[in-house]
């Protein structure tokens, strides 16, 4: 160092200070404004660049809301038209359960109707039968009952024994 010290030159100090300032004065005329210009720049973009994406966040909840609301809407929607069909379809069951109710008492009420005109009618041939057949016998019974004479006055006289005169 006491070299260095020894070997100074005022003259050499002298220019290398004005090189100095003229690089200095050169850089700010030319180099330093740009630079600067370019940093503002630089960060009035970052500066906007983040305002857009805090809009952009903002506006990203204000959708994401009005998506929930919107959602919250739609199933309470889809809950009301959901009880709306299970109310209709119980009507419709139950409307369907009365009229198959109503159709087999009617379908029954027509067939006991029926069995009893059948019975009537069957009772009714059962009787014709039964009478054709009774005066069949009966016929046969007196044809040969009332082939005797005697036999037909003994009838007779047995039969006014039974009736009782007033």
């Amino acid at each position: 160092m006491d070299a260095l010290i020894n070997q100074f030159s005022y003259g050499l100090f002298f220019w290398q200070l004005i090189v100095l300032l003229v690089i200095i004065f050169l850089l700010g005329k030319f180099a330093w404004k740009p630079i600067v210009n370019a940093l503002e720049e630089r960060e009035s973009g970052i500066a906007d660049a983040l305002a857009s994406a805090e809009k952009a966040k903002l506006e990203m909840t204000r959708l994401t809301n009005q998506n929930e609301q919107l959602l919250k809407e739609a199933r309470a929607e889809r809950d009301v038209i959901l009880k709306e069909a299970k109310e209709l379809k119980d009507k419709i069951v139950a409307e369907a359960k009365v009229a198959a109710q109503t159709e087999g008492a009617k379908l029954i009420e027509q067939a006991k109707r029926e069995i009893e005109d059948q019975k009537t009618k069957a009772l009714a041939e059962v009787k014709g039968q039964v009478s054709a057949l009774s005066l069949a016998i009966a016929r046969k019974v007196l044809t040969t009952e009332f082939e005797d004479q005697g036999k037909q006055e003994a009838l007779v006289a047995d039969l006014l024994k039974d009736v009782k005169l007033n």
